[in-house]
């Protein structure tokens, strides 16, 4: 990797030219440790608000007298504090362990490598943008680059399925959600069976409710447990939710594309030639994915104000799918027009089908930061080397993990 280049979590890591000349960190690249903990302190307080914001009867339902702790200037509900801690310990562990898995691995190797940044932002939801490390040289040989590449999801994970299984081993009854405010009809019906109802209820004020999506691993899990909340009410349950959080940013950093530590993993195994047909490939779904849910969005959007406007829908994907393709391919030639009929005519298939299940609009956010930023194609290494048997065994342990990590409508809304 060049220079300055980060390696890092959800949402993914940066591009990095390999291409590029080798260039020595200048001596005064050391690291400024007060900035690594001022980011890690203010990560911690950010994701430990917005677990705080989602669970612990939400902050306007605590007593009175309910017990308060002093922190330093500020005076916060016991409660409050603890419920986002339960949220915010494994979801910033797991950040640190994925990037010190990247770290280690680097310092192994005696590349040179900054600790990790994290990044706080308490407006998205989850309350970091996650972390990244500055590798600070070119990476000089595959084995390197997979070690380096593979070791921060693989620790990271081990966090993550920890995380998840102690929240499943923990979960309380259904009863646990009669304190949430709001969500009369889910209430009225598990006081009613004890148990939480088959779909959704209607929503009594009318707005939309998030939904996280299934893996297969986190399916699998599910049914060794009870009380096991439905998919739409999960991010009421903190542990439960960051476990599933690092299953979900472990799924984007191995995603088997340009630079990102999948790529990095795949290019290690099967070179070049197959890690490009499989990362276009894989764009490919993405761009499928993503047209089915920007579709279903857009189009009944449009529709609401005017037919033809929904009839203009096909011409805006269209359009953007033919500038990821033309990027993609280097310009506008047989592949692109026939990657162009391809994606359009796979959509309009699988929305007369009605397969609703396969969409989500956020893949065509992430295919325009992995066509333009991250790249499809992995650059050449300085020094190619076949991977020892010990690591193609964890690469392919790496892409099995994927697999079970990934879902293909990760966020959804009722």
């Amino acid at each position: 990797m060049e220079p300055n280049q980060s390696v890092g979590d959800a949402p993914a890591e940066a591009n990095t030219d390999f291409d590029s000349a080798p260039a020595a960190a200048p001596p005064s690249a050391t690291d400024r440790y007060w900035l690594h903990l001022l980011l890690f302190v203010l990560t911690v307080a950010s994701t430990v608000y917005v677990g705080a914001s989602w669970w612990a009867n939400r902050l306007l339902h605590y007593e009175a007298h309910d017990q308060t702790i002093s922190l330093f200037f500020l005076t916060l509900n016991q409660a409050w504090l603890v419920d986002g801690l339960r949220y915010a310990i494994p979801l910033v562990g797991f950040l640190t362990v994925h990037e010190f898995g990247h770290y280690f691995a680097a310092r192994y190797h005696g590349v040179r490598t900054s600790l990790p940044y994290y990044i706080p932002f308490p407006f998205n939801g989850i309350g970091n943008f996650g972390a990244v490390i500055s590798i600070r040289q070119r990476i000089p040989s595959t084995r390197s680059l997979f070690d380096i590449g593979v070791a921060g999801p693989l620790a990271g994970f081990v966090v993550a399925l920890g995380a998840l299984i102690y929240g499943f081993a923990t979960l309380p009854p259904p009863e646990y959600l009669l304190d949430l405010p709001g969500h009369e009809a889910l209430k009225a019906h598990i006081r009613q069976y004890g148990t939480f109802p088959d779909t959704h209820p209607a929503s009594s004020d009318g707005m939309p409710v998030l939904v996280v999506g299934f893996t297969p691993l986190y399916w699998a899990l599910s049914q060794f447990f009870v009380n096991v909340p439905p998919m739409y009410e999960m991010y009421h349950y903190p542990v439960l939710f960051a476990g599933w959080l690092g299953l979900f940013f472990t799924a984007l950093n191995l995603l088997p594309v340009g630079q990102l530590d999948g790529g990095h993993v795949l290019y290690a195994l099967l070179g070049d030639k197959w890690h490009r047909r499989f990362a276009q490939a894989f764009v490919f779904v993405l761009l499928f994915s993503g047209g089915i849910g920007f579709m279903e969005g857009v189009q009944q959007s449009l529709r609401d104000v005017s037919p033809w406007l929904g009839r203009s829908s096909w011409i805006l994907l269209a359009a953007i799918y033919y500038g990821y393709l033309y990027k993609i391919f280097g310009g506008t030639d047989r592949r692109t027009w026939a990657g162009l009929a391809g994606l359009l005519g796979a959509v309009a298939v699988a929305m007369t089908l009605g397969a609703t299940g396969l969409g989500w609009t956020g893949w065509l956010v992430w295919s325009l930061l992995i066509i333009f930023l991250v790249r499809v194609k992995h650059p050449p290494v300085l020094r190619p080397q076949n991977l020892t048997p010990g690591r193609r065994v964890l690469g392919y342990t790496a892409i099995a993990i994927f697999i079970l990590c990934f879902s293909l409508q990760p966020l959804g809304t009722l």
